[in-house]
């Protein structure tokens, strides 16, 4: 798999986090960590722009996490004028970071609250693209 595989619209299929696409595809959600300074990455990094290493690790995101900010988006962009409305959010998670994503549209947008429980599922779009969205 490669990052053709990632979302609606792919507009590279080459990146040294290829991996991401593939943990997905097995059901996994994955951020990355430097083993030198700590910091952690979401969307993944493979080199730490704080410390300038290289040496990274992945690690599962298995927690819920708390709704930090969403929106509604009633015109979307090239790619996706078909999907509006959905809703993205801003969701911290336990595990040190913060992951921007649709939240699903099975939860009514009327009970969506700042301060929300919402966890982040590797999803199907079908014909082998996977991406990833907030569940309750």
């Amino acid at each position: 798999m490669d990052f053709g595989n990632f979302g609606t619209v792919s507009f590279t299929n080459q990146s040294k986090a290829v991996p991401f696409i593939e943990y997905l595809a097995q059901g996994k959600f994955m951020a990355t960590e430097c083993t030198q300074c700590g910091e952690k990455f979401f969307p993944p990094r493979l080199d730490c722009p704080n410390c300038l290493d290289s040496d990274i690790t992945w690690f599962e995101i298995k927690s819920k996490g708390k709704l930090v900010t969403y929106t509604t988006v009633n015109y979307g962009p090239l790619g996706f004028e078909d999907d509006a409305p959905y809703t993205l959010g801003i969701v911290e998670f336990e595990e040190g970071v913060k992951v921007l994503s649709r939240i699903s549209k099975e939860i009514d947008t009327n009970d969506i609250k700042i301060g929300m429980q919402l966890k982040v599922v590797p999803i199907s779009l079908g014909n082998g693209k996977v991406s990833y969205e907030f569940q309750l």
